[in-house]
């Protein structure tokens, strides 16, 4: 093999943000941030949003989204280009 071709692959923490939740994995990322973990060892800090402690899937909890105001937003923005392309015809 080459050298210097693959990335390095480190342990790293991952945590979910919403929940607290940490694991330990491998992973080819660099985080600028760091953590000490319950071993003692300082690993490197990946911060993430869902994870399976946080994601409905997994819980069985339903959370509320707004997806009217998602909706409303679609909606608005392409009733205007619908309007543009009816009055060019």
């Amino acid at each position: 093999m080459k050298k210097d071709t693959h990335p390095e692959y480190q342990e790293v923490v991952f945590q979910d943000s919403s929940s607290d939740f940490k694991f330990i994995t491998r992973s080819t990322m660099k985080p600028t941030d760091t953590i000490t973990m319950e071993d003692g060892k300082t690993y490197p800090l990946v911060k993430i949003e869902v994870s399976s402690a946080s994601h409905p899937f997994y819980t069985g909890k339903n959370m509320f989204i707004d997806t009217a105001g998602r909706v409303e937003k679609f909606r608005s923005r392409y009733a205007k280009k619908e309007q543009n392309s009816a009055g060019k015809q």
